[in-house]
Formats: structure tokens, sequence, C-alpha cells
């Protein structure tokens, strides 16, 4: 449900960057609206979740996100022919953001914690951009998603939601 849903939107938000120079476009489309949209199309049906456990919610956002991940990956490798080991980051990076919102979620505070998997989508996105540097910054980015993700996991609990 979530691929539909990030298409769709897509697809609405087209309109706001014609006109713009090809870098600004791929700045605003990339950086700033993909991370909202992405990250939130992604949670979205776990929204609907009813008589789980916060393990539970958390387990299904890391599937969601894997198999966003994994549409993701077969798109840009097969059908846009990106260089495949770059994008093998994103199938670490979806599961985990995913499972951040997720837990906000299960803690009945989603706002923060989809603002911190939008903060560090965004920051994988622009550093992907504009990186000055020579290290790829996306293994820093994902690394510290692992591990917030790793680190909520030990905080959820077998405690049905409500």
């Amino acid at each position: 449900m979530s691929v539909p849903i990030t298409l769709f939107i897509v697809q609405l938000a087209n309109p706001l960057i014609m006109g713009l120079d090809k870098f600004s476009a791929a700045l605003v489309s990339t950086a700033f609206l993909a991370p909202l949209i992405e990250e939130f199309s992604k949670i979205f049906p776990l929204f609907y979740r009813h008589g789980e456990t916060q393990r539970s919610i958390f387990k299904l956002a890391l599937l969601v996100g894997l198999g966003f991940g994994l549409l993701e990956f077969f798109t840009y490798v097969f059908v846009l022919e990106a260089y495949w080991p770059i994008r093998l980051f994103g199938l670490v990076f979806h599961p985990a953001s995913t499972s951040i919102s997720a837990y906000g979620i299960a803690t009945k505070r989603p706002l923060p914690f989809f603002a911190i998997a939008v903060a560090l989508h965004f920051a994988n996105n622009f550093l992907a951009l504009v990186n000055p540097f020579q290290i790829n910054f996306s293994i820093i980015i994902v690394t510290l998603t692992g591990l917030a993700s790793w680190r909520l996991y030990a905080r959820t609990q077998e405690k049905i939601i409500i």
C-alpha cells in the first residue's frame, strides 16, 4: 500500500517543482519531498492496526520498510540502471526508518519519531546530492538509523496497544 501512496503523492507534487533548474528540482524532490512522502506512506497502514503489541507493530514496520526498500531497489537497479551496491543501503535504511516511526505509533507519540525518521531520511538524501567530501555519508546515516532502530526495539514490550 505504501508504494502506490508514494507514487500518487509524487504525481501531485511534480507540478510544484516545474520551472526550477535541474539541481534545485532534484534538491526539492529528493531531499525535501521524498523523505516526507516516503516516511508517511510507509507508516500510514500501521495506524490502522488494532490489538497489536508494541513489538508486533515494530516488526510489521520492519517488514513494510523492507518491502518498500526492495521495490525501490529493484526499480533503481533494473529500471533506472543505478549501480546496485550503492542501492543496498536502502534495504537497511527503509526498514530501520519505518520502525522508528512505528515506535512512535506504538508509544502513542507518532510525531516526534516521525520527525526523527524524516530528518534521517532528509540527511541521507541531501548528502547523497551535495556531498562535499570523499566519504559516502550514507554509511554513517544508515548506521545511525539502524542503531536507533535497534535501541527502540529493545524498548518495545509485548503490551497490547489500545
